[in-house]
């Protein structure tokens, strides 16, 4: 009751989301505190306040480096696709953005699994004229929303091979675009937490269990990095989550090998609050891997990956256990993507 209250008195009592009032910014609200009720959101949700909590997000520079905001942009997003009927009112009344933010919102708006979520980004359209080649794009298809990500570059079979040899013009220069892919991209897993978050859905949890089989993969340290943290947060979470403990219980039976065998491991260290097992396995595969090479490719450039992965590894389970203090240089792939891990620490 009287944490209910500090979150009410540092929102300052904000209306519902209004397209006339932008609620104002209370100085005394700290990141700390709108953090906390992003992650207890679930369990009470404060549509009410939603506008409030994302302007303080604003005020503390959380979107400065996007890689490490994927899990405010997903609760932003859980947030709109949650309340399809106010989704317009809401998006209006976190207007005005700082200009440099406005991505946020066009992305939010996008990953919200809203079915009109075209229309509502048309409408807010010229309220960002600075951002009309991002808002095209993901009109047009050519940017995926949340869940039309691909869970890794899709593999070319032995037809598709041949066809290219005999089609493609050997002195035309490759044409490669950026493909975005959960296995590429880390902050994308910060991203369907925040989802989860906001909504608790399930949705983004089956999402994050089709990662699992990556924590046992040999293949490249990227896919090894992403799922083990896919197991590690999976199982942190749970460790405090009785319903989500519940449901990962309830989808072990009919998962397939791939995921079962990990996301049984993850139950048992939830169940058991053994999470230092789970955070020594993983840093035990990136050993392997060094010792024994990928087991698609022993090249140099896999090499230097590798020395990535395993300050990635370490970094993770430094940052997920509360240690940040001891000052181990965070890069995940060769990003600084630390978000959800932050995120998760100062909420112990």
């Amino acid at each position: 009751m009287r944490y209910a209250a500090l979150v009410i008195s540092m929102f300052c009592l904000v209306q519902p989301a209004d397209a006339s009032t932008a609620p104002e910014i209370d100085p005394r609200a700290s990141l700390s505190v709108v953090q906390q009720w992003i992650y207890n959101y679930r369990a009470k949700p404060d549509y009410a306040h939603v506008p409030a909590a994302v302007r303080v997000l604003f005020h503390a520079q959380s979107f400065k480096e996007p890689e490490n905001s994927g899990i405010y942009l997903g609760f932003i997003a859980g947030a709109i696709g949650s309340n399809p009927a106010q989704a317009e009112q809401l998006v209006t009344s976190l207007f005005p953005v700082p200009p440099e933010d406005e991505w946020v919102i066009v992305r939010a708006i996008a990953y919200s699994g809203l079915p009109d979520w075209r229309n509502l980004l048309r409408k807010v359209a010229p309220r960002m004229p600075g951002r009309r080649v991002m808002i095209d794009s993901y009109l047009a298809g050519s940017l995926s929303t949340l869940t039309d990500i691909p869970l890794e570059d899709a593999k070319p079979g032995m037809l598709d091979k041949l066809r290219g040899v005999f089609t493609k013009n050997p002195f035309a220069k490759d044409d490669k675009k950026l493909q975005l892919t959960f296995a590429s991209n880390q902050d994308l897993l910060d991203t369907l937490w925040g989802y989860y978050f906001a909504t608790g859905s399930h949705l983004p949890i089956q999402r994050i269990m089709s990662m699992l089989p990556w924590s046992k993969s040999r293949d490249t340290v990227d896919k090894l990095t992403v799922g083990s943290m896919a197991r590690y947060t999976l199982a942190s979470y749970a460790v405090r989550d009785a319903g989500l403990r519940e449901y990962l219980r309830s989808e072990l039976a009919q998962q397939p090998a791939p995921i079962k065998a990990p996301l049984g491991e993850v139950i048992e260290a939830a169940d058991t609050v053994q999470l230092g097992a789970v955070r020594k396995d993983a840093l035990a595969a990136v050993e392997e891997l060094k010792a024994k090479g990928s087991d698609a490719r022993r090249n140099l450039d896999f090499w230097g990956q590798v020395g990535v992965g395993a300050v990635a590894l370490g970094c993770v389970s430094a940052a997920a256990l509360g240690q940040v203090a001891v000052g181990i240089p965070c890069v995940i792939g060769g990003s600084a993507s630390q978000g959800l891990l932050s995120f998760w620490e100062k909420q112990q």
